[in-house]
C-alpha cells in the first residue's frame, strides 16, 4: 500500500467517523490555499463553459423484446439518483444517458423488461438525495444507482456532511428492500480545463471524498464502484468523449462509465453465478478504510461488504476489479405515459439541442 493510500485511508476514516457522529467541520484543505483556489476555480469555470437545457428524458420500459404476453411478471424497476452525470447531461437522446444504457444492459442480462425511473437533477449535491429518495420509493425500485459528489467538491460542502447524507440515503433505500450501487465521486483532477495547482487539489479532494463515500455506503449495505479517473486517459486521447463543455461526458463517455457499472449492478441482483459472470482481474479482502482508499485510486473497482466474514464484514470489505462488459445495442424503449418523450415524433424521439 502506497503512502498516499495510507494517508487517504486515514482521512477517509476520519470523515466517515465524523459523518456517523454528526460532525461537519473537518476541512480537507489548509486555510492558506483558499484564496488561491477561489481564483483558480473562477478561471476553471470560465474555461469549462455551460451546457444549456435539461438532460433528455429517459424514463420508460426497456427490453421490449423480453415482454411475455403469457406472464404477469412486472418489469424490474431501476432508480437513478444523483447529479447531472446520473441525469445524463451532455447528450441529446434519452437512450444515450447512463440510466438508459444500464436499463438496456440489465434487461439483456436478466432477459426481463426494466423500467427506468430517473429522479437525478443537474447541479444536485448530496443534501438533495433525501428528496430524490422520496420521489423514487413510491415506484418500489429493486435497484438504485447513485452518482453524486462532484458538486459537493466544487461547492465546498463539508465532507462529513455530504458523506452522512449519502449514508442516510443508502440506509433508507436498503430499508425498503432496494439494492444500492453508488458510483463514487469522479476525479475532478482529470478535467482538462482544470489547471495546476487546482488540478492537484481537486484530485486530492475527489479521492478523499470517494474513499469516505465508500465506507459509508458499504457500512449501510450498499456497494460502490470507483468512477475515479475512468474517463481521464480516454478523454486525453479522444476529445469526442467530452460533451461540448469539456466537463460532462458525451454519449461515448457515458457508455464507458456504464460498462464499468453494469457488472456490479448485475452482481447486486444475483443475475448470474459468479463463475459465469464477468471475469475478475483482481480480488482482495481488506480492512474497510484500506479498501476504500485503494478503490479511490483505481477506477472501476467495486467494494462490498465481506459477508463471508460474518460480523467482521462490517470492518472488512471485498474489493474486486471487474473487467468491463460490452453494452448491448440500445433496446426499444416504451416512454412513461405523459412524459415529454411519449409525445415525441417517432423518428426524432426526445432529442434536445445541447449548446455551449
Amino acid at each position: 500500500m502506497t503512502a498516499s493510500q495510507v494517508s487517504r485511508a486515514r482521512v477517509a476514516r476520519k470523515i466517515a467517523t465524523a459523518a456517523a457522529y454528526g460532525g461537519g467541520g473537518i476541512g480537507l484543505l489548509g486555510v492558506g490555499l483558499i484564496g488561491l483556489l477561489v481564483t483558480e476555480s473562477r478561471l476553471a469555470v470560465r474555461a469549462v463553459g455551460l451546457l444549456e437545457g435539461d438532460p433528455p428524458p429517459a424514463d420508460g420500459v426497456y427490453g421490449a423484446a423480453f415482454a411475455d404476453p403469457t406472464s404477469d411478471q412486472p418489469p424490474l424497476v431501476l432508480a437513478f439518483l444523483g447529479d447531472s452525470t446520473a441525469a445524463g447531461l451532455g447528450v441529446t437522446r434519452g437512450e444515450e444517458t447512463p440510466g438508459a444504457l444500464l436499463a438496456t444492459g440489465l434487461a439483456s442480462v436478466a432477459e426481463r423488461r426494466v423500467r427506468l425511473v430517473n429522479v437525478a437533477r443537474s447541479g444536485a449535491q448530496s443534501v438533495e438525495l433525501a428528496g430524490q429518495v422520496e420521489l423514487a420509493l413510491p415506484h418500489r425500485p429493486e435497484l438504485a444507482v447513485i452518482i453524486v459528489g462532484a458538486n459537493d467538491v466544487t461547492k465546498h460542502t463539508p465532507a462529513p456532511l455530504a458523506v452522512r447524507q449519502l449514508g442516510e440515503t443508502v440506509r433508507a433505500l436498503r430499508a425498503a428492500g432496494c439494492q444500492v450501487v453508488v458510483g463514487t465521486c469522479p476525479d475532478l483532477g482529470t478535467i482538462k480545463p482544470v489547471r495546476p495547482p487546482l488540478r492537484w487539489v481537486a484530485r486530492r479532494l475527489s479521492r478523499q471524498l470517494a474513499a469516505a463515500q465508500t465506507i459509508a455506503v458499504v457500512e449501510q449495505g450498499g456497494r460502490t464502484v470507483s468512477l475515479g479517473s475512468l474517463l481521464g486517459p480516454e478523454f486525453a486521447a479522444r476529445p469526442e468523449m467530452f460533451a461540448a463543455d469539456r466537463y460532462h461526458p458525451s454519449a461515448q463517455g457515458y457508455a464507458t462509465a456504464a460498462m464499468a457499472l453494469l457488472p456490479s449492478l448485475c452482481a447486486a441482483l444475483d443475475l448470474w453465478p459468479e463463475e459465469s459472470g464477468p471475469r475478475i482481474e483482481a480480488e482482495q479482502v481488506l480492512p474497510m478504510a484500506v479498501a476504500a482508499a485503494a478503490a479511490a485510486g483505481r477506477s472501476g473497482t467495486e467494494v462490498a461488504a465481506a459477508e463471508r466474514l460474518g460480523d467482521l464484514g462490517r470492518r472488512w470489505a471485498q474489493v474486486k476489479l471487474r473487467l468491463r462488459l460490452g453494452l448491448p445495442e440500445s433496446s426499444e424503449r416504451v416512454p412513461e405515459p405523459g412524459s415529454a418523450s411519449a409525445n415525441s415524433h417517432p423518428e426524432t424521439g426526445d432529442v434536445r439541442a445541447t449548446k455551449r
